[in-house]
């Protein structure tokens, strides 16, 4: 299958610590890829490097065919346009009503004009992810699930070919944490888009993932089905998985 998102020996240190070793990730297009692990093993610095947010210090991050670090600032906000970026903290504009924060990437990344065309994607992206109701509520007005329903819905109404989810259920319920979950495997299979995901959260891996890789100190330590990390040998795999 093609690649979408290719990483070669990468490294990334801070303060002379390395958070990154030499990293190797390899994401087909279609695929849900997850990265499991706990706090600061470098999961997010991984997701900032391939949105161009941050730059590798050694190694390759090609995303969509580009290599990101070699693209100005124009050729990295156009690919930036093609992904899509679900931030742990969902990121809504508090200022702007539910309607507002659709119609803002639509006006802005795609330059839709046509008024009609704008509220009819709002109207259809919000029956997809059970949120029509309050398209008129700000999100102070909106519980923790219902904005990171939002936040998928702000996301994917730019129809991304990539998407990158940073921790898409911290502070979530058991129950909302599923139904997350689930909604972002049903957008995925319905749009065909390709997602890497990073999470502590088991359940949110059980559901999502085609394929789990398990970080450490700032590489893979086990890769497979979530039902073969299961049966990992690893002790810490094991440990994390239970």
């Amino acid at each position: 299958m093609e690649p979408v998102i290719e990483l070669n020996d990468v490294w990334k240190g801070f303060a002379g610590k390395n958070v990154l070793s030499g990293i190797n990730l390899r994401v087909s297009k279609g695929e849900n890829v997850v990265i499991l692990g706990k706090s600061g093993v470098g999961k997010s610095v991984t997701l900032k490097c391939i949105a161009g947010l941050m730059e590798q210090d050694k190694g390759s991050v090609k995303v969509l065919n580009e290599e990101v670090s070699s693209l100005n600032e124009k050729e990295l906000k156009k690919l930036r346009c093609r992904m899509g970026y679900l931030f742990q903290g969902a990121a809504l504009y508090d200022s702007m009503s539910v309607r507002e924060n659709l119609e803002f990437p639509l006006r802005r990344v795609l330059r839709v004009t046509d008024d009609e065309d704008i509220k009819n994607r709002c109207e259809k992206i919000l029956d997809e992810v059970g949120l029509e109701a309050v398209i008129d509520k700000m999100p102070a007005e909106l519980s923790g699930g219902m904005k990171k329903r939002l936040a998928l819905a702000r996301t994917l109404v730019v129809h991304p070919e990539l998407m990158l989810y940073d921790e898409p259920t911290t502070g979530l319920d058991t129950i909302t944490s599923r139904e997350i979950s689930s909604l972002i495997r049903k957008t995925q299979e319905q749009y065909k888009s390709t997602s890497l995901i990073i999470t502590h959260d088991l359940l949110c891996a059980e559901i999502i993932a085609d394929r789990v890789l398990v970080m450490k100190d700032g590489n893979y330590i086990a890769a497979g089905t979530f039902e073969e990390i299961k049966q990992s040998d690893d002790e810490f795999v094991r440990s994390f998985l239970n």
